[in-house]
Parts: structure tokens; C-alpha cells; sequence
């Protein structure tokens, strides 16, 4: 193993390019989770295809994404981050040309999974940040990357709305390829390779595993509502994924040089970490997913505001902005009072968002106003998390700790999206012959994610105190590195 401890050296305009890279790096990487939710409607008319069979371009994109994430950090750790990060933005930009060029549902759907496998850029970017940074500018820099996956998400939606209004729908992942290149030459001119790599053998059991496990996992989750919760091909899958992860960790816990480390991952700090993410990821989703609905359900139904989905992007918008400018705030809280402090911060602020939501939805800047609260809080949070995870994680098990912290995000956003689509279908009132979702469905949505909020602020609260310094491992850790 290879390990840098010198502080790492350079001008501070250096350090201020190899953050701007990697930032809008995730950024561009988080516009693809939501570059595709304007064209959702439109597609089986344009590839001609069933409703079900098109949601595919959302599900195959969180499938590929839940198995590259832990693998690709795995193999930054071992082999070295940034040629994980190129080899991650080249996938992007191949998928994106591949969805570019597609003219039917297959193709389609092969170049959203193949854009998913690009998921591995945050948690790479934070791990760059932690080995080539110092410590004066790092909590900032890992709360502007964290806080990524949040702002190109609210981004992405108005900017792929209004070309989706005017232009083709190839034009979308033309730009995204663009995109896509852009970063590819930007890292390969601005970030250096780091010389903290740990070497050893790859887990490819581990690898295969993992990704059975949580391939199972997630398509029971995400397809339950569509196939039936008690169908057996959801309980298969379920309960085929419980055994599979079962057996995976008595593998891992085994293996001398596993893919993730359990035991590591076991720590108080980094487990409750996690946990607090899954919750954390929930709430993120259930904004994103109840706010389009409100705002685009017709007007006379007396529930939602007949808005199109360029309004819906701007009304989201303002969420990513603030959730940008709260990183240096979170970064500010980090190093005063510490990361726990800031994640407590950042949960009391989501729950007060979806408290207010709750009974805040007769006027669209009420739901400005939400939005707004609600990417506060999760800039805060998503600031915090990263800084919690590295001062409990060896530094040449950065990029695996930070994959995994992201794939718990994931996880919590398909709970969510199978919770919310439960309680939207079922809670309905009657329009013209049709069932939409009546108020009382968001609002039930929306407590249930203040009360997520809290548990996360209640899991939070059991977290060791650290001091305001981060990206410092535990001195065991450090001794354990060596």
C-alpha cells in the first residue's frame, strides 16, 4: 500500500480548479437522474413501447448505479481514484451518445444503464478532495460535492424541460454528452492522481455478490407497486435478496481483502452515518416525487396547480441553489462545532420543510418556500456526511466508505419512491372517471418524511462528538493504514 500523509502541496488556485472540476463533475453526473423525467410522459409514444415498459429508462439507471457504486470505489482505493473517475465520466459520455442515437426502447435503456455506471463520481470526487486538498479548504469542498447529487438534480429538471419544449428529444443527450466530455477533458487536465492507493487483490465474489443482492433488493422495491407486493416474483426477489446479502457478508467478514470492509463499516460513527443517509435519501426523493405531481395535476380536481413541467423545474429550481450555497455554511458548522452538529442542523431544518408542507400548498411560492427549506437542510446534511464518514474510515478505504455512504442515499430514495407511490395510488379522488391523488396523499407523504427527518435527527444524535477537524481518521485508523 501507498500512503501520503504530507499535507498536500499547491496554490490555492490550484485547489480551487481540482474543486470546480470535480463539482461540476457531479453535477453533470446528478442531471442524469433527472434529464429523462420530461420526456417520461412522451415515450411510449416516441419508442413505442408500453408505460410500463418505458419506466425502464428511470429503473435501469438506479439498478446500474446501486452495482457500480461500491465496485468503482473499491477499485479507486486499490488502483487509484482518479483513473476510476475518467474511466467513470467516459462510461457517462458513451451512454449518453448511446441514448442519443437510440430509436428504439432497447437502445434506449442501454444507454440510460450504461450512463448509471457513471454513479461512482461524487464519492470518487470527495475521496480526490480528502487526499489532495488541505484541511483549510476540505469540509467546504466535500459539502459542495456532497450537496452535487441534490443540485444537479434540481437543475437538471428546468433545463431539461425547456429543451425538451424546443428542440428534439435526441438534442437532450447530445447536450448531456457534451457534458460528459467536457468533464472527461477538464479532470484529465486539472486533477493529479493520488499517491494513496491500498494495491491488493480484487474481490470479484464480493463484487458479484453485492450486486446480486442489491440488484433483487431494488427491483422489488422499485417494481413492487407495478407487479403486486405480493406477487411471487416480488417476494422471490425480495427474499432472494436477504439470503444473497446474508451470504455475501459471511463472505466478506472471511475474506482477507473484501470488497467493502464490515468491520469497519460496523463503527458506531460510520454506521449510524449510513443509517442516517437511507433516511436522509428517503426524504430527498419524496420532495422530488411529490412536488411535479402537485404542481402538474389539473387545476379543477382543487388539489394540484395544472402546471407544466418547465414551471415544476422552476419552482425546484431554487432548492439546488440554496442547497449550493449552504456548503460553505455546512463547512462553516464542521469546522466550528463538527460534523454531528451539522447533521442535526440539517435534519431539524428538512423536518421543519415538511412540517410546513404539510399544510403549505394552496399558492405555488408556498411550495417555493418549501423547496427552498428543504435543499437548506439537505446542503447542510449532505455537507456533513462525508466529513463523519472520513473520521472514522482509514484513508486507503476512503473511496469504498464514501461509495457505500452514497449507495445508502440510493436505497433510502427506492424506499421512497415505493412508499410514495403506495400512498398516491391509493389516496385518491375522482376526476372526470379518473383517480388522481387527493390532498390528503401529499400530506400524508409529507409527514412521513418530517418523521423521517426526525428519526434521522434522533439517529444523529448518537453519533460521537469529533472535533472541528476533518478529514483525519482516528489515530487507530491511522496506525491500522500503515
Amino acid at each position: 500500500m501507498t500512503q501520503n500523509t504530507a499535507e498536500p502541496d499547491g496554490t490555492p488556485a490550484r485547489s480551487n480548479r481540482i474543486i470546480a472540476v470535480l463539482a461540476i463533475s457531479g453535477i453533470v453526473v446528478s442531471l442524469m437522474q433527472t434529464f429523462v423525467i420530461p420526456l417520461l410522459p412522451e415515450l411510449p409514444e416516441l419508442l413505442g413501447a408500453s408505460v410500463g415498459d418505458t419506466s425502464w429508462a428511470v429503473t435501469a439507471t438506479l439498478l446500474a448505479s446501486a452495482v457500480a457504486v461500491p465496485v468503482v470505489g473499491r477499485l479507486g482505493d486499490m488502483f487509484g481514484k482518479r483513473r476510476m473517475l475518467l474511466i467513470s465520466l467516459v462510461l457517462l459520455t458513451a451512454g449518453s451518445v448511446v441514448a442519443a442515437l437510440s430509436t428504439n426502447l432497447a437502445s434506449f435503456i442501454t444507454g440510460r444503464a450504461i450512463q448509471g455506471l457513471a454513479a461512482g463520481v461524487i464519492p470518487l470526487g470527495i475521496s480526490i478532495m480528502r487526499d489532495e486538498l488541505p484541511k483549510a479548504k476540505l469540509a467546504g469542498a466535500m459539502a459542495l460535492m456532497s450537496a452535487s447529487l441534490g443540485i444537479g438534480g434540481a437543475l437538471g429538471l428546468p433545463a431539461a424541460a425547456l429543451l425538451a419544449d424546443h428542440a428534439d428529444w435526441h438534442v437532450l443527450f447530445w447536450v448531456a454528452s457534451g457534458a460528459g466530455l467536457l468533464c472527461l477533458l477538464l479532470v484529465a487536465a486539472t486533477v493529479p492522481e493520488s499517491g494513496v492507493k491500498s494495491g491488493g487483490r480484487f474481490d470479484p465474489v464480493g463484487a458479484v455478490g453485492l450486486s446480486a443482492g442489491l440488484l433483487g433488493l431494488l427491483l422489488a422495491v422499485s417494481k413492487g407497486a407495478d407487479w403486486g407486493w405480493t406477487d411471487p416474483l416480488t417476494l422471490g426477489l425480495g427474499l432472494g435478496a436477504i439470503v444473497v446479502l446474508l451470504a455475501w457478508g459471511a463472505w466478506e467478514l472471511r475474506t482477507p481483502q473484501p470488497l467493502v470492509d464490515l468491520r469497519t463499516t460496523a463503527r458506531r460513527q460510520v454506521l449510524l452515518t449510513d443509517l442516517a443517509s437511507v433516511v436522509f435519501g428517503f426524504a430527498m426523493l419524496a420532495m422530488s416525487l411529490v412536488l411535479p405531481q402537485l404542481l402538474q395535476i389539473p387545476e379543477a380536481t382543487g388539489v394540484g396547480f395544472g402546471q407544466s413541467m418547465l414551471t415544476v423545474g422552476l419552482v425546484m429550481m431554487p432548492s439546488g441553489l440554496v442547497m449550493m450555497a449552504m456548503s460553505p455554511v455546512s463547512a462553516r458548522i464542521t469546522n466550528a462545532k463538527g460534523p454531528k452538529t451539522t447533521l442535526m442542523a440539517g435534519a431539524v431544518v428538512v423536518a421543519l420543510a415538511y412540517g410546513l408542507g404539510a399544510f403549505l400548498m394552496a399558492e405555488i411560492w408556498q411550495l417555493v418556500l418549501v423547496a427552498t427549506l428543504m435543499g437548506a437542510g439537505m446542503g447542510l446534511a449532505y455537507g456533513a456526511m462525508p466529513a463523519l464518514i472520513m473520521d472514522a474510515t482509514p484513508v486507503h478505504e476512503t473511496a469504498a466508505a464514501n461509495s457505500l455512504n452514497t449507495l445508502m442515499r440510493s436505497i433510502g430514495t427506492s424506499v421512497s419512491s415505493a412508499i410514495a407511490g403506495v400512498v398516491l395510488a391509493h389516496v385518491t379522488v375522482d376526476f372526470a372517471g379518473t383517480a388522481v391523488p387527493s390532498k390528503d396523499a401529499f400530506q400524508i407523504i409529507f409527514l412521513i418524511a418530517a418523521f423521517a427527518s426526525l428519526a434521522a435527527l434522533a439517529i444523529a444524535a448518537f453519533l460521537p462528538g469529533r472535533s472541528a477537524e476533518t478529514g483525519t481518521p482516528a489515530p487507530e485508523l491511522v496506525k491500522a493504514a500503515a
